[in-house]
């Protein structure tokens, strides 16, 4: 059994990775790159605050890459993308809109 998947593994990421590539699939990782970054980010803020921290900038690398899966997902007519990606990006957007009350709320009331 370990010998047959030891052999038909490379046969499988090739046809996942070579036979199948196409724009649609560069966008799609490219896609998932943007959207793993923000976790790259916020590890960088963290350790720079010595806190866990949440930049806001996380949130927009979480807009960005959620909307690009979501057209990857569109695109490849995958319901599971579609569906996760889609209700993810309106909870990204609700928590800038609820950073931005803050900000503004802090503004009009400095203590």
């Amino acid at each position: 059994m370990l010998i047959q998947l030891a052999h038909d593994l490379p046969d499988y990421f090739y046809d996942v990775f070579v036979t199948r590539l196409d724009f649609w699939v560069v966008f799609g990782i490219v896609a998932q790159m943007v959207f793993g970054s923000r976790f790259i980010l916020q590890w960088i803020a963290s350790e720079r605050a010595g806190r866990s921290v949440m930049p806001l900038s996380f949130w927009f690398l979480s807009i960005l890459g959620g909307l690009m899966t979501l057209v990857y997902g569109f695109v490849r007519r995958e319901p599971v993308i579609i569906i996760g990606q889609g209700l993810s990006t309106g909870i990204y957007l609700r928590n800038l809109a609820l950073i931005f009350r803050e900000r503004r709320r802090r503004q009009r009331d400095p203590a």
